[in-house]
């Protein structure tokens, strides 16, 4: 079982983006039931994720409107949540140091 750094992010996110909160719920749920061992398997789940080095991934939720990039740990099975934004936020970060 995976173990997500910090579901309270997300939660602070979708309160001022209540359209982003299914969405990132689902994507919560499916990480959490998930036994991802490497970016790969990753994809396979989610086809349209990104796979950044060091193992940052960044995911579309809501069809793209949002931005969520996460660091795996994949031997430990840690995500950590690195950022949350609109696409528009998305583009003023490095996904690649966040």
């Amino acid at each position: 079982m995976e173990r997500i750094f910090a579901k309270s992010t997300l939660r602070e996110f979708w309160e001022t983006h209540p359209d982003s909160e299914q969405y990132l719920k689902t994507w919560y749920d499916t990480a959490m039931s998930s036994s991802w061992r490497t970016p790969n398997e990753v994809k396979q789940t989610y086809r349209n994720a990104s796979i950044l080095r060091e193992g940052r991934i960044v995911f579309n939720i809501k069809g793209n409107d949002y931005r969520l990039v996460v660091k795996f740990n994949f031997e430990k099975q840690w995500i950590f949540i690195r950022f949350i934004g609109t696409h528009e936020d998305y583009d003023n970060i490095d996904a690649n140091t966040i």
